[in-house]
């Protein structure tokens, strides 16, 4: 027998406190309609703002409509976990360092879809024990899922002008996962009134202009897209603006204000591995393909390949005040057996053969 709406309504209150049970910080309910994230999504793919990102048009409606991405879905359930490693005046610090190799604060630790889905399905199976068998699947950035649009409605926060999602009380700085449920659970009034207000110290902050105006965002131009989701080579005229990130850009996030309230992360997984948050550029380019298997298992830089993660540091060499030690690096992969790699490695050393 089916669980009736009192008790379903009895149950959800309960949702919160396992979810924290887990070491997830906040879960929220929402329904399934997504017409307005629906129209916007369409009006980005259809500017190309997406770039490569093939897989953002790839699956039709079914990443606005849950319920043709998983059918008979009613809820959506939406959690969030921390995942800032260490206090927001020290990531400002070693960014400022330019022969420091600037690595994304969430990808410093364990890959986040393996953390975050595991306490998912554990959610999940708690769930089936206390209500009986029910349809369910768990997404962590994994699928066409509209995440921050769903977490909205769950009352997670709302989206900011960079697009990413703020809680009043946590800033931007944690991580977000969907569980679908054909469970008709009771969904709460929430609040989603914005408060960036006039601020727009994302915006201007962004070393390449990529968020083109308040709540657009130009992937093409992003940092994180450049390093990471970028398979050919970077634009020439980008390069210089990148720095020395070498796997995404945190700047639009470290000088959000509503962030001096985002919390240290509770979950060692998401701590640095292999000296990845204090590591210089000349160090991680000498990295054989076998050293960058074996320091990056269970991370998601893994994602980008060797080829990649060369090519990144190679724009991020070029753009340090030049070093005799710099020189010697890039001189010796001139020759890189990458022909990718080899045109961002003459790009740098150019930069250095003054």
């Amino acid at each position: 027998m089916s669980p009736s709406y009192t008790e379903l309504a009895q149950f959800a209150q309960q949702l919160p406190d396992w979810a924290q049970q887990l070491g997830l910080q906040q879960l929220g309910i929402s329904g399934i309609e997504l017409d307005h994230a629906e129209t916007q999504l369409n009006a980005w793919l259809a500017r190309h703002y997406h770039g490569e990102m093939d897989y953002m048009a790839r699956h039709g409606t079914k990443r606005s409509r849950p319920a043709e991405l998983v059918p008979d879905t009613l809820r959506v359930i939406s959690v969030r976990m921390d995942y800032l490693p260490a206090p927001l005046a020290q990531l400002k610090t070693r960014l400022e360092n330019p022969h420091h190799a600037n690595i994304s604060c969430y990808a410093q630790g364990r890959d986040y879809h393996k953390v975050l889905r595991q306490r998912l399905k554990q959610l999940a199976l708690r769930i089936t024990e206390a209500v009986g068998e029910h349809q369910w699947r768990v997404f962590t950035d994994s699928a066409p899922v509209l995440e921050k649009p769903l977490a909205v409605q769950a009352g997670l926060g709302w989206i900011g002008k960079h697009t990413n999602l703020i809680h009043p009380r946590a800033g931007s700085l944690f991580f977000l996962g969907e569980l679908y449920t054909d469970l008709p659970l009771p969904i709460a009034e929430h609040e989603h009134a914005n408060h960036c207000g006039r601020c727009q110290a994302c915006i201007d902050i962004c070393p390449t202009q990529a968020i083109i105006a308040p709540y657009q965002l130009d992937a093409r131009r992003c940092i994180s897209y450049l390093t990471i989701e970028l398979h050919g080579d970077i634009p020439e005229e980008l390069r210089p603006l990148i720095g020395n990130r070498i796997y995404g850009c945190d700047d639009c996030q470290l000088v959000c204000p509503w962030n001096r309230f985002a919390q240290l992360t509770t979950c060692a997984d998401f701590l640095p591995r292999q000296n990845l948050d204090n590591s210089s550029l000349i160090a991680l380019f000498q990295w054989t393909e076998a050293e960058f298997l074996s320091k990056t298992e269970g991370s998601p830089i893994r994602r980008i390949g060797y080829e990649r993660w060369l090519r990144n540091l190679a724009v991020a060499l070029g753009n340090a005040p030049s070093l005799p030690e710099i020189r010697a690096v890039l001189q010796a992969r001139l020759n890189d057996d990458s022909e990718m790699v080899q045109r961002h490695v003459a790009w740098a050393w150019q930069r250095h053969d003054l």
